[in-house]
């Protein structure tokens, strides 16, 4: 008889001589990490997609090619999820740097923003799991208002909608949201919506209803509220909403967003303020009301992840090297520190999922 077994992966900053890839057990009664296996191969390997069902793990990382060009390269690797081992089975050069990994739901393509260069890549998964070519890269133009971090494009991550048949494209310097489909082997820009001049759309998260989507704004630290047409494949500004205490004026940037499995939550993370807000959502207007601040136990917590089922919240904290965990309150959507933190060097991204055993 199989078991269910929660695993999690985390990717971070580390030179390609160093780990940079972990794989950890979470034990579900105490919020407790474990450490199983860890990877050295990869320069930076920030962000991560994983596929339960087929046991592959897909990882950025930064290479150099033939011309000596600074690019992003992608890496598939095999999951033994009873051992709680990762092996490498390949890797290939994408667009680059890149700074998020997307996969589609047939699993057979990859797509990878490029912040500093200003586009997407579109990459074949082969029927092994191996990263296959390159197919399609769209570069972005144009900027925004703030004279520094929207002087150029910058797209900072690709979600797929929740009928998989479009990409949103987040652009924090242009304040736009892109939506593409997939035509054959290449993007094809469907639709296009503008954010408030100065915002920054970093990350985005879907409402399980479909009906809402939640765009976290890097520069100005707020959330915007989307209506979701899905017919349409559009979005619609409903409302915007600080992420910071009112009365707080240190530097602050955003950075990770999710919604709960039950939709009545939503979270988002401050990097400075260095703190999970936590708003409850109308699931009739889609407006969010806020609810706390929980302190994240460290600095710079640059992506964050609600356990399957919902009852716990991983919190990376690059600047203090470590991850935190926080049981959820299902019923009032608030956070209380296990107290259980692991330490890692620059972690960026965690991903938790369930396996069968």
């Amino acid at each position: 008889m199989s078991e269910q077994r929660l695993l999690v992966f985390a990717g971070s900053y580390a030179e390609a001589e160093g780990s940079g890839v972990y794989v950890y057990s979470f034990d579900e009664s105490t919020g407790e990490l474990s450490l199983l296996d860890e990877f050295a191969g990869l320069k930076n390997p920030t962000f991560l997609n994983v596929d339960p069902a087929t046991r592959k793990l897909y990882a950025i990382g930064e290479t150099v090619s033939s011309s000596g060009e600074k690019v992003g390269e992608a890496a598939a690797f095999d999951i033994d999820p009873a051992e709680g081992t990762i092996k490498l089975l390949n890797r290939a050069q994408t667009v680059g740097p890149t700074c998020h990994i997307q996969r589609n739901a047939a699993g057979d393509r990859l797509t990878v923003p490029s912040y500093h260069g200003g586009m997407i890549g579109l990459l074949s998964i082969e029927e092994d799991g191996r990263i296959g070519e390159l197919l399609d890269a769209v570069q972005h133009e144009g900027k925004s208002v703030h004279p520094e971090r929207q002087d150029r494009p910058h797209p900072h991550s690709t979600f797929y909608s929740p009928d998989g048949k479009l990409l949103f494209v987040q652009d924090l310097g242009l304040d736009r949201i892109r939506a593409y489909s997939l035509d054959g082997d290449k993007f094809k820009l469907h639709s296009e919506t503008a954010t408030h001049p100065g915002a920054g759309p970093r990350h985005l998260a879907f409402h399980p209803n479909g009906k809402f989507a939640f765009v976290i704004n890097e520069v100005d630290s707020t959330v915007t509220s989307f209506a979701y047409d899905a017919g349409a494949g559009t979005l619609t500004e409903i409302e915007t909403v600080p992420t910071l205490p009112e009365g707080f004026e240190g530097e602050n940037t955003t950075a990770e967003i999710a919604v709960s499995e039950d939709g009545a939550y939503v979270y988002g993370s401050n990097r400075g303020h260095d703190s999970i807000v936590v708003y409850a959502v109308d699931t009739n207007t889609g407006k969010l009301s806020l609810v706390e601040h929980v302190p994240v136990q460290g600095q710079h917590p640059r992506h964050f992840a609600l356990t399957p089922g919902g009852n716990y919240l991983i919190a990376a904290n690059r600047d203090t090297n470590n991850i935190v965990t926080f049981r959820v309150d299902k019923a009032s959507g608030r956070l209380e520190y296990t107290g259980l933190s692991v330490s890692v060097s620059k972690p960026v991204c965690v991903e938790p999922f369930y396996f069968e055993v």
